[in-house]
């Protein structure tokens, strides 16, 4: 795959080397895309101003003229962080900003997805080609994505995913964002080098606390320690931004009526007691445990928390 993509890529130089450039788009844009030069007034504004920009932007979709917020982390996130960043991506939609990622697997793709569950846009900046999807898996996904948002990257056609150009792409997930959020991340993580290079370029980072007892809560733990701001609930995020959190789901307040003080359960003795479906019952349980108004132990059931976040956008009543 990568020496067909090499080929590919020297194919492509090739014509535009020998000026070729208008057959080159013209192919590009029968698949919806288009370049967009540095200098043109459309172009991100953010991105121009990064320390080293892209000359240009292959485009396929409209780029959201929303604050911006970036949530990136592992590829082999674990359940708790693909739940976090579908819960962020769709509070964060749901409250205005746009959701910035890389489309990946794992917590990349679950941003996106909850983004468009939210019913707002979000932008995939990509590390390879505008004609290569990568991983190949979310082809469906990017076509949802360009249709609500847009697909981005600053490589020609041809261009396969290689290793090095992750970090390259990560600067522009980075640039484009006014916060970068890391949900998961090992101590090695791409995520972490994005955050650092949103440090640099005088962004906002921030990010969700994981378990001690999990390498991938190295990287957001580690950023907290080193002054980085918790993520509890989408509010704290949508704050920095200036904008106010989505109306709340009455659910959520009744939810909590089904687990008295003192007592834990489980999801299937919570779908008993409240009747609400398993698949929205554990997007509650997420909310309230995010919002600290919940408490998840080892074994799975929940409890009511003793700490309950006063920054929660989350407002039950007892």
């Amino acid at each position: 795959m990568i020496a067909r993509g090499e080929a590919d890529d020297e194919v492509s130089e090739r014509a535009l080397r020998s000026g070729r450039v208008a057959q080159v788009l013209a192919q590009l844009a029968a698949s919806g895309w288009r370049f967009l030069p540095a200098a043109d007034p459309a172009f991100p504004a953010l991105l121009a101003a990064l320390s080293d920009p892209p000359l240009g932007l292959f485009v396929r979709g409209g780029l959201p003229a929303l604050p911006a917020v970036a949530v990136v982390g592992a590829r082999r996130c674990s359940a708790y962080g693909r739940e976090v960043a579908e819960y962020l991506g769709r509070e964060l939609a749901g409250g205005g900003a746009c959701v910035v990622s890389g489309m990946a697997r794992g917590v990349d793709g679950a941003a996106h997805r909850g983004a468009l569950a939210g019913g707002g846009p979000t932008v995939a900046v990509w590390g390879a080609g505008p004609d290569r999807v990568y991983p190949r898996e979310h082809a469906a996904l990017a076509d949802e994505i360009a249709g609500r948002g847009a697909l981005l990257t600053e490589y020609p056609p041809g261009t396969p995913p290689l290793a090095a150009h992750f970090p390259e792409r990560n600067r522009l997930i980075a640039g484009l964002a006014r916060v970068v959020i890391v949900v998961e991340a090992d101590e090695r993580s791409g995520a972490l080098v994005t955050a650092l290079i949103a440090l640099d370029e005088g962004r906002d980072v921030m990010a969700v606390p994981g378990s001690v007892f999990s390498r991938l809560s190295a990287g957001p733990n580690g950023l907290l320690r080193a002054g980085a701001a918790p993520v509890l609930s989408a509010a704290d995020v949508l704050g920095v931004l200036g904008l106010s959190a989505p109306v709340r789901d009455e659910a959520v307040p009744d939810l909590l009526r089904h687990l008295p003080s003192g007592s834990s359960s489980t999801v299937d003795e919570l779908a008993a007691r409240s009747g609400l479906p398993v698949a929205r019952l554990l997007e509650l349980l997420l909310e309230l445990e995010l919002g600290g108004w919940l408490a998840r132990e080892a074994d799975g059931r929940y409890r009511r928390s003793h700490a309950r976040s006063s920054r929660s956008d989350i407002s039950p009543s007892d």
